[in-house]
């Protein structure tokens, strides 16, 4: 059955509805759209659209209300399937940014494995938009985004153990994204 979540449209009318409160996590997301938008000529004609609506909805599960587990990909996958989003959707949202790494240290892999990770040029593109953009919507290169995150979270922490071991996986996807984009690497 075809959803209007899949569409940037749709996903950002969802998005907008649950993330404005948020302040910078809404200004974030915005920009993670925009920056998907961008990059959209990195993945197949037939997949733009659902680049950019991922983009509007990965980080959906910080929303407050929609919080079951205090893991944002999982709990915005949850979300988004309880709506009757596409599974692939689902899919993308749940395994954004190397959510794997983070759900292993919150103890939550089980949980995650339930949603396939695909490893497609959608993927990482969802990964370059998310890991190239600030957290109140800055552009930033991939080095100063991981640096950003690291700072921001404690060492020992969940968020920093996790990126510190997802900086290969995450850095690859950026490269592999801009070399789709016919950029030069920095």
């Amino acid at each position: 059955m075809p959803s209007a979540l899949d569409t940037p449209q749709g996903a950002a009318e969802l998005a907008e509805s649950l993330l404005p409160p948020l302040g910078n996590r809404w200004l974030h997301t915005q920009a993670v759209a925009a920056r998907a938008r961008e990059a959209s000529a990195a993945v197949s004609e037939g997949d733009r659209d659902l680049l950019v609506a991922a983009a509007w909805l990965h980080d959906l599960g910080y929303a407050p209300e929609l919080r079951e587990t205090g893991f944002h990909p999982l709990d915005g996958a949850r979300h988004l399937e309880r709506l009757g989003a596409p599974a692939r959707l689902v899919r993308l949202v749940a395994h954004h940014s190397g959510a794997v790494y983070e759900a292993e240290q919150r103890g939550l892999s089980a949980e995650l494995a339930v949603y396939e990770r695909e490893d497609s040029e959608v993927l990482d593109a969802l990964i370059y938009a998310d890991m190239t953009t600030g957290p109140a919507g800055q552009s930033f290169d991939f080095d100063r985004r991981i640096d950003e995150i690291l700072d921001r979270y404690e060492p020992g922490s969940e968020v920093h153990n996790a990126i510190s071991k997802a900086r290969p996986y995450l850095g690859a996807a950026v490269e592999r994204t801009r070399a789709r984009l016919g950029d030069q690497p920095t």
